[in-house]
Parts: structure tokens; C-alpha cells; sequence
């Protein structure tokens, strides 16, 4: 297959996006996908119209076995081998093609939990982390689904805290085996995996991962958790008693299991962009029919002015988050330039590097995906409060993407920390550029006649203004002060967000396309220029005494000042083309 690293564009470093500019053909978008990755989406579009969507009702209703049997049928097309090496019975496909993939099946949370389940975070932590023995003992049997991948993180009382986890390994007096006791708590695929990668405590002390195979004596799954959503996925509690674990089943270094952790979340958390993206235009389509198809005060109520505000403002974040996932996307394969395909070495390193943006995607993707299910049910009125609609459910199971793979506020610590312990070792020079705009006196505004680029920079000028004043008030302990990095994180992710769809707008442009790109952009711009404001607001009146408070608003103000666009005119010319495609477009 040809992959993006065949064409390499601009290296960078992780959330250097704050300290350099970026032209469109250095960022990699939608639209640039191979004939290849394109080829991809539709086989899983097939499958899904002919082997998942028809199953689906069942399926949420836990018909026993249907979900595993319907996976089980995506083995001849390969989707449950795209990440394993060839040489153990994988396709070896490149991120793209699981980034393809992932937006497909994240139509419905159900179905999806079950897949991602398996082929994400329940197979990567051999992939990347495994010996050869153990590689070629678990991946042919997990490509063919003949074992049923989960990953047992989470516990009852260390949700986030993961490191503060109570299961306990201790080794046997014969040496050979670990003894496992404990308990995880929220399983994807805990009532029927076979192949569980377990994190315990070697001797109460040093953090472990294990390759735990049901059919080890002692292992035991709980009922099946009634949720709020994703109702058709299996989530379990899973318990281990006195299990005995071959010492060749300790996956990764004794007291290193944080590293595989902590890796397989960013690789998770990337993927949540897709499948959220792909719920949300799922969503989109639905109350764009649903808006033509309904009547009121005799008339269409696509035709109104509050409606079409709705469905244009889902668009435009659709786009923001598309753009800004696919943008992170091609970063990690131009990181792996040069490297061979599949190599899932330089694919870790790769998205280590950029795991405060693999953190940006979850969480705006994820926020944007409430946005757009709560939109649809108020679109559809009384009717999206019933079961018998589809927005129904597409707003409870919404609901779990803010919590998987870290919460919000988790990621938040993330898109903020990172940056900050990158440039305390002198690893990003965030520091010296935040010094050198509040050095600035006064101000310097943008002088260039491009609109559009001149807010992204004055949005760049304002956080690094904002991160300046901050870490000049906290130093290291600015990771105390969660209140200052919630809002810090909202404005870096803004930036990414606005860089994101402007450059990839311009680009469709240049290809004489994107009518609602440019629009969606127009508006997004201004808005999260108004957000990133309010946030900085937040931050410097945490920061700040009474007489730099004025004078740093006053800077704040300069930076934030903007002429608008008429944003209802660009709306209705947005909702005007989606309710014409009945789907999302760009």
C-alpha cells in the first residue's frame, strides 16, 4: 500500500504549532487519503451495510454471541489484522487505514466497542510491546479472532489514578509463575475476551503488565454493567484469585508497565477522533432529513433560521475536528519517514511525540460529538426524546467518549503538561517565545492583509502571552493549579483547531474546492478567537495582581480584536448546501 510517509511534509516536534507557521502544503488533510485508504473505507462501508447495520438492534439487546459472530465475519476482509505484522499473521496496514476504519464503525457505539476493543487497545500492547515468543503464540489467534482481546486497566477505586492501582503479582516460590489478586472494573469486552493485558503491582510496588489468558484457573468476569449507552458492548468487571501467570507472560520490563500504559491511551485516544467524527456526521445526515421531512407553521422547518444555525454550527465543528484529526495524523506518519511500514517501533516513538495532539483530538472530538447528538435530538423535538429514534441513542452513547481513554479533564492535564515538562528540559523553546511576547511593548498586531491568518497568529500571540504570565506566577507548581491548565489546554487546543481548518481550507481552495470549508472557517475563526479570550481572561485574573491585570487585559484586548464576519448569512449558505447533499460536506 502507499503511504503518507512516501510523501513527506514538514518535520516538526510536538505542540511546536505554538512557535512556527504553517503553510497548507505542510499539513496532511481528508482529501490527500490514496486511492488505497479510499479502497479501505469503502470495503468497511460495505460490511457495515451488509453485516452490521442489519444486526444492530439485536446486537444492542446483547443477542448472545451475535456482536462476536459478526466480528468473527470481518476476519476474510482483514479488519481485525490492520495493525499486526505480517510475520505473525496481520495486514500490516498503515494509521491511515485504521483511522479509515475507526471513522466507519464509530457510527454506532455498540458494534464499535467491540471492534476497537479488540484491534485497539486489547492487541497493540502485544504489537508493540511483546516479545517474539509471545507474539507468535497470541497475534495469528487474534487477527482470526480465535481469542477475544481486552485490556484491564481501570479498578474500582483507581480510575484515573491508574498508578495507584491494587492488584497485586507476586512471584511464586518455584519462580515460575506470578500470583495474580485483584480486581478491574469497566472491561470493554470483559465478558467474553480470552486475552486479557492486565496491569498489577509486582510485589505491591512495581507497576506490571501481563498477558492473562482466561483459561488461566481463577480468572472471572462479572455481570454484564448496565449503562447509559453503548448498550450493546460488553463492559464487565474482571476478577483474578490467586491466578497463577508464566513468568514468559509479563509483558514489557517489571515496574515498566506505565510506559505501555500510558502508550496504547495515546494510540486510543487518536482513534476516538475518527469514530466521533464519524457518529457526528452519522447524526448530521439523520437530522438533515429528519429537518426537511418535518413540518411547522407550514413550512419545512429546514427552512428556518433557528434550525439551519443548528445544523451549520454541527458542521463547522465537524470540520474543525476532521481537520484537526487527520493533521495529527499525517505528523506521526511524516515522523516515521523513512522507517519501514509497519514498523511498530518508530510508530510508538512517533506517537509519543505528538501525544498532547493525540490528546487535543479526543477531547475536542469528543465534545464536539455532544454537541452534535444533543443539536440532533433538539432538532428532532419530542421525537429525539423516544427510543424509537436513532438520535436517541446516538446522544446516550455520546455520552462515554468524554470518559474513555482518560477524561477531559485528564487529556487537559496533557495538552498543557507535555509542553511545559518539554520546555522545562529545554526540549521546546515554549519559554523564550512566551518571553518574547510579553517583551513586546506594546503589543505588535499582525500587519499582513490576510484577515484570516492574522487571527490565528494573534490566537498563538495569546497563548504564549497567556502561558508566559501563568508560569511566571506558578513556576513548577503550575500543574497544582488545575483551574489555570483546564483553561490553558481550551486555548492551545483552540489554536490547533483554528490552524487546523484554516490551512486545510486554503488547500481546498487551491483545488477549486471546499465552498463550506471557507465558510465553516470564516465562522470558527471569530469564534474561537471569543473563546480563546474568555479563557486567557480566566487565566490572567488568576495570575495577575490588581495593576498587571489591566495592563495584561489591555494586551489581551489588542491581540483578541477582530472584525467580524456576518456569520448568519455564512450559516444559511452552509445548511443550504448540507440539506441539498442531505449529509455532511465540505
Amino acid at each position: 500500500m502507499t503511504t503518507l510517509t512516501d510523501t513527506p511534509r514538514k518535520t516538526t516536534k510536538g505542540t511546536a504549532f505554538l512557535l512556527e507557521d504553517s503553510a497548507p502544503q505542510d499539513i496532511f488533510t481528508l482529501e490527500d487519503l490514496t486511492d488505497e485508504h479510499l479502497a479501505v473505507g469503502q470495503m468497511v462501508d460495505e460490511f457495515w451495510a451488509n453485516e452490521v447495520e442489519p444486526n444492530l438492534p439485536a446486537i444492542r439487546e446483547k443477542k448472545p454471541g451475535l456482536a462476536l459472530s459478526v466480528l468473527r465475519k470481518s476476519v476474510d476482509l482483514g479488519l481485525t489484522a490492520m495493525t499486526i505484522p505480517e510475520e505473525y499473521g496481520g495486514m500490516a496496514m498503515d494509521l491511515p487505514s485504521l483511522m479509515v476504519t475507526s471513522e466507519r464503525l464509530g457510527r454506532d457505539g455498540s458494534y464499535g466497542g467491540w471492534h476497537s476493543a479488540h484491534t485497539g487497545i486489547g492487541t497493540l500492547p502485544l504489537v508493540y510491546f511483546g516479545n517474539d515468543q509471545q507474539k507468535r503464540k497470541y497475534l495469528p489467534k487474534l487477527a482470526k479472532v480465535e481469542m477475544l482481546a481486552a485490556y484491564a486497566l481501570t479498578e474500582p477505586l483507581a480510575g484515573s489514578d491508574a498508578l495507584s492501582a491494587r492488584t497485586r503479582a507476586d512471584l511464586s516460590p518455584d519462580g515460575k509463575h506470578y500470583i495474580l489478586n485483584g480486581q478491574k472494573m469497566w472491561i470493554t469486552n470483559g465478558g467474553a475476551a480470552d486475552l486479557f493485558t492486565v496491569f498489577a503491582k509486582v510485589g505491591g510496588e512495581k507497576f506490571t503488565a501481563f498477558l492473562v489468558e482466561r483459561a488461566f484457573p481463577g480468572v472471572s468476569s462479572g455481570a454484564e454493567e448496565h449503562k447509559m449507552g453503548i448498550t450493546g458492548s460488553s463492559t464487565t468487571a474482571v476478577y483474578f484469585d490467586n491466578v497463577a501467570v508464566p513468568i514468559e507472560n509479563v509483558l514489557g520490563e517489571i515496574g515498566r508497565g506505565h510506559v505501555i500504559a500510558f502508550n496504547i491511551l495515546n494510540i486510543g485516544r487518536l482513534k476516538l477522533g475518527p469514530a466521533s467524527v464519524g457518529a457526528a456526521k452519522n447524526v448530521l445526515a439523520i437530522s438533515l432529513k429528519y429537518a426537511k421531512q418535518r413540518k411547522a407553521f407550514g413550512a419545512s422547518i429546514a427552512d428556518f433560521g433557528a434550525i439551519q444555525h443548528k445544523l451549520a454550527e454541527m458542521a463547522i465543528r465537524i470540520f474543525a475536528a476532521e481537520s484537526m484529526t487527520w493533521r495529527v495524523v499525517g505528523l506521526i506518519e511524516n515522523q516515521m519517514h523513512g522507517a519501514a511500514t509497519g514498523d511498530p517501533n518508530q510508530e510508538l516513538k512517533a506517537i509519543e511525540e505528538f501525544a498532547a495532539e493525540c490528546s487535543m483530538v479526543k477531547v475536542y472530538a469528543s465534545e464536539m460529538l455532544d454537541y452534535v447528538v444533543d443539536e440532533g435530538v433538539q432538532i428532532h423535538g419530542g421525537y429525539g426524546y423516544h427510543h424509537d429514534y436513532a438520535v436517541e441513542r446516538a446522544y446516550r452513547d455520546s455520552r462515554i467518549n468524554r470518559l474513555f481513554e482518560g477524561t477531559s479533564e485528564i487529556n487537559r492535564l496533557v495538552i498543557t503538561g507535555m509542553p511545559l515538562k518539554r520546555a522545562s528540559r529545554g526540549l521546546l523553546p515554549l519559554f523564550e517565545a512566551a518571553c518574547a511576547v510579553l517583551n513586546q511593548t506594546p503589543p505588535q498586531p499582525a500587519l499582513t492583509n490576510d484577515a484570516e491568518m492574522n487571527l490565528v497568529h494573534s490566537a498563538k500571540k495569546i497563548a504564549l502571552l497567556t502561558i508566559g504570565i501563568a508560569h511566571g506566577k506558578y513556576a513548577d507548581k503550575i500543574e497544582q493549579q488545575q483551574e489555570i491548565i483546564m483553561n490553558l489546554s481550551d486555548i492551545i487546543m483552540e489554536v490547533f483547531a483554528m490552524e487546523s481548518a484554516l490551512l486545510r481550507s486554503r488547500k481546498l481552495a487551491a483545488a477549486g474546492a471546499g465552498a463550506n470549508a471557507a465558510d465553516a472557517t470564516a465562522v470558527y475563526l471569530r469564534d474561537a478567537i471569543a473563546r480563546i479570550e474568555q479563557a486567557s481572561r480566566t487565566v490572567l485574573s488568576g495570575s495577575s495582581d490588581a495593576d498587571e491585570l489591566r495592563r495584561n487585559l489591555s494586551r489581551l484586548r489588542d491581540y483578541a480584536a477582530h472584525d467580524p464576519v456576518n456569520a448568519i448569512a455564512l450559516r444559511r449558505q452552509i445548511a443550504g448546501r448540507l440539506l441539498a447533499n442531505e449529509r455532511y460536506t465540505v
